[in-house]
């Protein structure tokens, strides 16, 4: 019985910090799907962190296969004994099977979180030049993958008045252009915080 329930503790230990480990990329599509981004950037600082929770993880459900799959001690049996119990589904190894394949697509998500996005209404490259154009690059904090650049540009699409854009996790930046009598650098970094993330500084370009 002790080694059905370690074998529990260890299942959702391991699945916890899958999804901790990813936490900081799901948190935008969450908020993007529930319509609120105010709490997306509390948990950018889990980034730093993302591959010692992966490798925790890992071994953690590792540890846990091989406590499930390990062959039992044998011991003297008393005749009167009572027969063994069958362990429930939540403690079987299909149930384990399938904690794992979802603490997988946990880790994995930032390679697909892409998809949850729909497609901006302007592409994400410099157009010809128009009369009244200006190119601002924000500095942002708190983008961590390529789901939050997804998130930027979400909220980028909206603005009347947007020609084009171009977000980088990597640069922690995003350069956009606009047309001055449309919008301002304002009002996008207005756009820009309201997901949560926020805008350090920016520079005109053009």
């Amino acid at each position: 019985m002790t080694r059905i329930k370690s074998t529990g503790t260890f299942t959702f230990a391991g699945v916890f910090a899958a999804i901790a480990a990813s936490l900081c990329c799901i948190a935008p599509v969450m908020a993007l799907l529930a319509g609120s981004s105010s709490i997306v950037a509390n948990f950018s600082w889990i980034e730093p962190a993302r591959s010692y929770l992966i490798g925790l993880s890992v071994i953690i459900l590792a540890f846990a296969w091989y406590v499930k799959l390990k062959p039992a001690k044998t011991s003297v049996i008393d005749c009167n004994c009572e027969t063994t119990k069958k362990p429930s589904f939540f403690q079987s190894i299909t149930f384990l099977g399938i904690v794992t394949v979802f603490a997988i697509l946990m880790m994995t998500f930032p390679l697909y979180a892409k998809m949850f996005y729909p497609k901006q209404k302007v592409q994400a490259v410099v157009p010809a030049v128009v009369d009244h154009q200006q190119q601002v690059k924000f500095i942002i904090q708190g983008m961590t993958c390529e789901a939050c650049e997804e998130h930027v540009n979400s909220e980028l699409s909206k603005v009347n008045g947007v020609l084009a854009y171009k977000t980088s996790y990597a640069t922690r930046s995003s350069l956009v252009s606009f047309d001055q009598l449309k919008t301002d650098e304002k009002t996008i970094e207005a756009a820009i915080n309201k997901t949560g993330y926020k805008v350090k500084s920016y520079d005109f370009t053009r």
